[in-house]
């Protein structure tokens, strides 16, 4: 099955649990539909860079799939009619990336960034 990565931006007035239940609940909503929830990530209350409908920050989670297109599209669908979640970006990816995101990373345990030559 082709794999994904989502990253979902929930309303900032919800509490830490309530958000970490929308990951289940969306996960639940792949094993529904033949997929399954490989690895989730909750990154916490982050400020965005623009306010989206007037929330300056949001919860954000991380979520690694293994589904069907049918499944990714039948949550991304309930994610948009969701009042709880704000955005949603997903991406097909050839392999998951072992251990933590980039963004549960400490500074000095990542790759060092690459100089203009």
């Amino acid at each position: 099955m082709p794999l994904y990565e989502h990253v979902m931006i929930a309303r900032q007035d919800l509490s830490n649990t309530q958000a970490e239940a929308l990951v289940e609940h969306f996960g639940a909503v792949l094993a529904d539909n033949g997929g399954k929830l490989v690895d989730h990530e909750y990154w916490g209350i982050k400020t965005m860079a623009y306010k989206i409908n007037k929330n300056r920050k949001g919860h954000y989670a991380f979520l690694r799939t293994d589904a069907p297109a049918s499944a990714v599209q039948e949550m991304e669908r309930l994610m948009r009619l969701h009042d709880d979640v704000m955005r949603v970006l997903t991406i097909k990816v050839d392999a998951h990336a072992e251990g933590p995101s980039v963004q549960m990373q400490k500074r000095d345990e990542r790759e060092p960034r690459r100089r203009a030559s």
